[in-house]
C-alpha cells in the first residue's frame, strides 16, 4: 500500500484538467510549465487573515498591507512563520482585536499556531518585520514595525519571546515600514535600520478624489519622516546614530523597502532604500562608521525619465553570476520596475527593458521582490508580488487602463541565462494563477526538499503558501551559517560556490523585499553538477574558509572557524 501524502495528493490534483473551457485553460497553463507551484495554504493549517481596519473612511495606513518572516525560532531546522497584522482603526468595543501570529513548522508540511504560548500576540497596527540575533546568544530575535511604538522581541530560547523594545531604546513611535539588521561597523554586533514612511495622523484624515470617485490620498500629500539607524551598544541596548552616520537626509524619503548588501565588494555592507515618490537612496558604507548617499551618481535614484518613482520593494542579488550584486526595485503603476546591473566599477545600468523585465510590470503595482533560483539551474529568477492600493481601481481606470484592477496576478520571471528573463507565471502551476491584493513576499525551503517555496502576504486577505514542486533533477545545496564569534545568524556573511566555470554568490540577509524576512539559510541551485567544486565563505570578521568537492543535495551547517560541522543529506 502506498502511504497517504498531502503532497502527492495535491500534485495529482495539479494534473487534473476539467471539461470545457477550464480543461483548455488549465491544461494550456500546465503543459510546458517552467515551474510548478502548488497552493498549500489550506493543507498547511495556516489560518491567519490580515486585517487592515478598513471602515470605509479610507485611512491612508490601510493601503500598505503587512509582511511576514521565515525564521527558525526554535532551532529544529524547520523554518517557522511570523505574520504581522493590522488593527481596528475605530473603536470596536466587544470585538476580539486581531493579533500578529507565529506558526511553528511541524516538519511534515503543516504548521501549529503558537502565538499566545510564544508571547507575540501584539494588537498594534503592524507593518514590517526582520530577524537577527542582536545579543549574540545563539537565538534569532524579531523586530516588528508599527504605526506607533515598534517592538523588539528577544528570543528567550525556550519557545517564548519578551518585548524589550523600550529597554533597548528601539521602540520608535513613528510610522515604521521595512527594517533590517546588519553589522555595518563590523564590531560583531548587529545594528538595526528602520525605514519610516510619512507623517500621518488618523484625526487628520482628509477626503481625496480621482475621477469623481473617493480614493485613498496619495503619498505626495504627506511629508516624509526620517529613517533611523540604531548602533548596537553590545549590552542589549541601541543608540540612534542616524545623524553621526550620515544617514540624515536633507529631504526625508518615504521609505518602504530596505536591503543591506555589499554592492562594491569592499567588505562593508551598503544600504539601499526604496522610497515612495521621492528619490531612492543607496548609502555606500565608508568603512569608518559613516555613509554617503551615492544613488544619484551611480544611477539608481530616479526612473528612466529622470524623475522619482513610487518605490515599494527592493533587493540585491547576482542574477548574471559575475560576482557583483545587482539591484531590483518594484514601483507603482505606470512606472516600470527597475533592474540595475552592477557594472563592477561602482555604478549601475538599468537593464529593465533590455532584460524584458521592466515593461511587463507597468500596469501593475509591485511590492515584494527577490532574486530566487526556483528551478535549481544555478541562475536566480525573480518574483514580484502585485496588488493595487485602490479598492475601486476598476472604476477609476475604466476606459483608461484596462489592465488595472485591485486584485492582481503576481509575476515570476525565469532567468534565461543570457541577461534576460521570461515572465512565466501563466505556465508555472495553479499556485501562480491566484488573483489577490498582494504585498509582501518571503522565501524559504519550508519542507526541506531542496527547492525554494513562496509565502505571499495579501492585504485584508489570507496569505498564500506556494509549495515549489519542480520535477527536474537539478542538484542543490542549502548552507546554514552560524557563528559564536560574531553575530550568531551570520548576517552579512558571503558564500561563494563554484561548479565548473560557474560561480554564484549569496549573502545572509536580514529583512529585504517589502516588509518581509526570508529564510537566512542560503540556497544554491547547482544544475547538473552533482557536487560543488568549492565553497568559499567570507565571514564578516574577514576570515575566509574553503571546502572542496562537496556533495550536492544536502543541507550544510558552516560554523565560523570550524568549517562544515553538520550536514543533512536529502
Amino acid at each position: 500500500m502506498v502511504p497517504f501524502s498531502w503532497k502527492s495528493l495535491t500534485k495529482s490534483i495539479d494534473r487534473i484538467c476539467l471539461p470545457g473551457f477550464l480543461f483548455f485553460f488549465l491544461c494550456q497553463n500546465l503543459v510546458g510549465a517552467q515551474f510548478n507551484f502548488t497552493d498549500a495554504t489550506l493543507i498547511s493549517g495556516i489560518d491567519f487573515k490580515h486585517h487592515d481596519g478598513r471602515s470605509g473612511k479610507r485611512y491612508f495606513i490601510e493601503t500598505l498591507g503587512s509582511g511576514a518572516a521565515w525564521f527558525d525560532y526554535d532551532q529544529d531546522d524547520d523554518p517557522d512563520i511570523f505574520f504581522v497584522n493590522g488593527a481596528s482603526l475605530d473603536n470596536d468595543s466587544g470585538t476580539t482585536p486581531p493579533t500578529n501570529k507565529l506558526y511553528r513548522n511541524n516538519g511534515d508540511g503543516t504548521f501549529t499556531d503558537v502565538t499566545k504560548i510564544a508571547g507575540v500576540d501584539d494588537t498594534g497596527y503592524g507593518f514590517g518585520c526582520c530577524v537577527g540575533d542582536y545579543n549574540n546568544d545563539g537565538f534569532s530575535d524579531l523586530y516588528v514595525t508599527n504605526f506607533g511604538p515598534n517592538l523588539l522581541y528577544h528570543n528567550n530560547g525556550d519557545g517564548t519571546f519578551s518585548n524589550v523594545g523600550k529597554q533597548a531604546n528601539v521602540a520608535d513611535n513613528r510610522w515604521g515600514t521595512s527594517c533590517a539588521f546588519s553589522d555595518y561597523d563590523r564590531d560583531g554586533y548587529l545594528d538595526l535600520f528602520v525605514a519610516n514612511y510619512v507623517d500621518y495622523q488618523l484625526n487628520d484624515q482628509q477626503p481625496c478624489q480621482r475621477r469623481n470617485l473617493q480614493v485613498y490620498c496619495p503619498p505626495a500629500d504627506f511629508v516624509g519622516t526620517p529613517d533611523i539607524l540604531y548602533r548596537n551598544n553590545g549590552d542589549g541596548t541601541f543608540t540612534d546614530t542616524t545623524i553621526n552616520a550620515g544617514l540624515a537626509s536633507t529631504e526625508n524619503g518615504k521609505g518602504l523597502g530596505v536591503v543591506w548588501g555589499d554592492y562594491d565588494n569592499d567588505g562593508y555592507p551598503d544600504l539601499s532604500i526604496a522610497n515612495d515618490t521621492t528619490p531612492d537612496m543607496l548609502y555606500r558604507n565608508n568603512g569608518d562608521g559613516t555613509f554617503i548617499d551615492v544613488a544619484l551618481f551611480v544611477g539608481v535614484a530616479l526612473g528612466i525619465k529622470g524623475v522619482a518613482l513610487g518605490g515599494m520593494g527592493v533587493n540585491f542579488g547576482d542574477y548574471n553570476n559575475d560576482g557583483w550584486l545587482d539591484l531590483v526595485v518594484t514601483n507603482f503603476e505606470s512606472d516600470p520596475n527597475g533592474l540595475f546591473l552592477n557594472d563592477k566599477d561602482g555604478a549601475f545600468v538599468d537593464e529593465a527593458y533590455a532584460a524584458k523585465f521592466g515593461g511587463i510590470g507597468t500596469p501593475y503595482v509591485g511590492w515584494g521582490v527577490d532574486f530566487v533560483d526556483f528551478d535549481n539551474d544555478g541562475y536566480q529568477d525573480i518574483f514580484v508580488a502585485n496588488g493595487h492600493i485602490y479598492d475601486n481601481a476598476e472604476e477609476i481606470h475604466e476606459g483608461v487602463n484596462t489592465f488595472s484592477s485591485y486584485a492582481q496576478l503576481n509575476h515570476c520571471f525565469l532567468n534565461l541565462r543570457d541577461g534576460s528573463f521570461s515572465e512565466v507565471s501563466g505556465k508555472s502551476g495553479l499556485g501562480l494563477l491566484i488573483n489577490k491584493v498582494s504585498r509582501g513576499a518571503a522565501f524559504a525551503d519550508y519542507d526541506n526538499d531542496g527547492d525554494l517555496d513562496i509565502l505571499i502576504t495579501n492585504s485584508n486577505q489570507k496569505p498564500d503558501l506556494l509549495r515549489n514542486d519542480i520535477s527536474n533533477t537539478n542538484y542543490w545545496l542549502i548552507v546554514h551559517i552560524v557563528s559564536d564569534r560574531n553575530n550568531g545568524d551570520g548576517v552579512g556573511t558571503r558564500v561563494k560556490i563554484t561548479t565548473g566555470r560557474t560561480s554564484q554568490i549569496r549573502e545572509v540577509k536580514s529583512g529585504s523585499s517589502y516588509l518581509c524576512q526570508s529564510d537566512m539559510r542560503l540556497h544554491f541551485g547547482l544544475g547538473k553538477s552533482a557536487h560543488a567544486d568549492q565553497i568559499e565563505v567570507l565571514w564578516t570578521s574577514g576570515l575566509v574558509e574553503k571546502a572542496q568537492n562537496v556533495k550536492a543535495n544536502q543541507r550544510l551547517y558552516l560554523k565560523e572557524g570550524a568549517g562544515i560541522v553538520k550536514f543533512n543529506v536529502q
